[in-house]
């Protein structure tokens, strides 16, 4: 019977994760070599190509010397974080890859923090060594002393280290020393990672990711703890609602990027299972006459909720297939079962949803997806979560790191103040300012774009949620009012060159608008509603002047996650698999002005 090494691959995001399995699978010839080679073979969705990063953990297994390697390659960003959580558990060690140049990054820390209690032992990669001015030794020091700070034991302190480029194809034990391959990489994980073991007695499984196949329903994926797994055979099902009896129809054991059908799985493999409804991540498969049932994985509570409601808007079903409060409530309730670490609560009307998550990139992408899978929706501005405790109020606190151009530190460092920011470190790191602040969650919301502007887009910014804290207060700051559409119709160019002098339009001649729609952002801090829609009054008098060529400043594009930070109290993002729209929640004025007097 072959070894078994099951082993996840944990970083921040962006320090080459997805791009080391890429290399792991070709150097073990997982793949037909008569086949184009490709980059980032497991970011397989269209979100994660686009985008550039892991959303979804995703198993896949090598050959190396008559021993299969399990690898699971899991998401870098926080938001994500209840990914590595559920997959965690499947591992019996852990790559923890770490940038030559930026060393531990906040997200290094989180995945390292849960690596850490669950026992796991971390084989380090000090990856991207080709960089300029980058320090692998310091680097390496970090993560010593990073884990020493979360109370490793000493038997992971005694962690092996490689150094390379995963870009480059090469690993080696001595950075200074480079390879032409990634072997060194692959021994270490057969040297340091023992076995895993075998464990007899009753069978015991935990669901800890969930598949979808149109031919045979849902599946569940997870690690045979104790015991076998075996076809034909009743199993109990353990839930959080009790009990149930049920029948394994097919076994698959992870070979390639596929998957192989079996008769048997053996403890210590991770396998797929097919035939059991009515699962969710967390329930345990035990044995029928004496059923165990392992302590469910336990996630991080969400610090942000946003409201999620039908779209209601003058333009509403004209792109979108899915746009009843059914079709979104089916939706969210679908997506709690897969994503670990989202919560749904219904409201007292039941077209609108309070959607809780851990930050705007988590509830962005799920907006995304919807987006992209035909529904029509409109989101509300984003707000973080509140606790009472020991009867003070507390809210999320985060810690940002940024790093900016010198010349631009001392107005980030202005911008983080402004939003209760505490600046804690201040440090060079080759050519850029190395910031760190704790800040509370509510001065990151809308941040991104104001860094972005200050540092002539340079600045690079990422943040990770750190504990609840004391209320910090009211945060300040000039907010510029919005420009507001008086009449439904075509905007054209002739209004709006006439009202370039009241500020900036998030629309061009031509588009279809309708009334209370945002269209543009005033220069002063009140709302003007304004009629776009006009056109030049033509007569047939000759006039003796001619007409001035018109010059329209471009209008401003949102991404999604810019469009959720930028909305105030009063407005919404309108969502359409083709559009995007801010809106306000009373379209008219007249009952903007009832509202107010609420």
């Amino acid at each position: 019977m072959k070894e078994i090494r099951n082993i996840a691959i944990i970083a921040h995001v962006d320090h080459g994760k997805t791009t080391l399995v890429d290399k792991m699978i070709y150097a073990c010839e997982t793949l037909d070599s008569r086949k184009e080679r490709k980059e980032l073979i497991l970011d397989n969705n269209d979100l994660e190509r686009e985008r550039g990063i892991t959303i979804v953990s995703k198993n896949v297994s090598v050959e190396y010397k008559g021993t299969k390697i399990n690898i699971i390659d899991t998401p870098g960003h926080a938001d994500f974080g209840g990914e590595v959580e559920r997959v965690l558990k499947m591992a019996d060690a852990v790559l923890l890859l770490v940038d030559a140049f930026e060393g531990p990054m906040p997200q290094t820390r989180f995945v390292l923090t849960k690596a850490i209690a669950l026992g796991l032992k971390p084989i380090v990669v000090v990856n991207k060594v080709d960089k300029e001015n980058c320090t692998p030794d310091i680097a390496h020091e970090a993560v010593f002393d990073l884990m020493f700070n979360l109370g490793a034991t000493e038997d992971q302190l005694d962690f092996t280290t490689i150094y390379g480029s995963a870009k480059n194809g090469w690993m080696s034990t001595d950075w200074e020393k480079p390879t032409d391959n990634i072997l060194p990489l692959l021994d270490a994980v057969l040297e340091t990672i023992p076995p895993t073991p075998v464990m007899e007695g009753t069978p015991q499984m935990q669901i800890t990711a969930l598949d979808y196949s149109s031919f045979v329903g849902r599946i569940c994926i997870g690690r045979v703890l104790r015991g076998e797994l075996e076809v034909g055979k009743d199993y109990k099902l353990c839930t959080t609602n009790g009990e149930k009896k049920v029948r394994i129809k097919e076994l698959q054991v992870f070979t390639g990027l596929g998957k192989t059908n079996v008769d048997k799985v053996r403890s210590g493999e991770i396998c797929a299972v097919i035939g059991i409804d009515d699962f969710e991540i967390g329930d345990t498969i035990a044995d029928l006459e004496n059923p165990e049932v392992i302590e469910r994985i336990a996630v991080d509570e969400p610090t942000m909720s946003m409201l999620f409601t039908i779209n209601n808007s003058p333009f509403f079903g004209k792109e979108g297939k899915f746009v009843t409060s059914r079709h979104l409530r089916d939706r969210l309730m679908k997506e709690t079962e897969i994503n670990l670490a989202l919560r749904v609560e219904e409201t007292d009307t039941e077209d609108k949803f309070n959607v809780f998550g851990r930050g705007i990139l988590h509830l962005s992408v799920l907006v995304e997806t919807m987006r992209r899978e035909g529904y029509e929706l409109q989101l509300g501005k984003p707000e973080v979560i509140i606790k009472t405790i020991d009867g003070k109020k507390h809210e999320p606190m985060e810690t940002l790191v940024v790093d900016v151009p010198e010349s631009s530190s001392g107005k980030v460092i202005e911008i983080a103040t402004q939003r209760k920011g505490m600046l804690t470190i201040m440090e060079p790191k080759g050519d850029v300012q190395h910031l760190e602040f704790n800040i509370p969650s509510r001065g990151i919301i809308g941040m991104r774009n104001k860094v972005l502007t200050a540092t002539a887009g340079e600045g690079i910014m990422t943040h990770r949620f750190r504990e609840y804290g004391p209320w910090v207060g009211d945060i300040g700051g000039a907010n510029k009012g919005s420009i507001i559409s008086g009449a439904k119709g075509s905007a054209t160019e002739y209004s709006i060159n006439k009202l370039q002098d009241r500020g900036r339009f998030f629309i061009s001649a031509g588009e279809e608008i309708y009334e209370g729609q945002v269209i543009g952002e005033h220069s002063r801090d009140n709302d003007l509603e304004v009629n776009v829609v006009k056109g030049k009054q033509l007569t047939n008098m000759r006039k003796s002047g001619t007409d001035e060529a018109t010059k329209i400043a471009p209008k401003i594009q949102f991404s999604l996650e810019e469009a959720m930070e930028y909305i105030r109290k009063d407005e919404y993002v309108e969502i359409t698999p083709l559009s995007m729209r801010l809106r306000k929640i009373y379209l008219t004025e007249a009952s903007r002005k009832a509202s107010g007097k609420k």
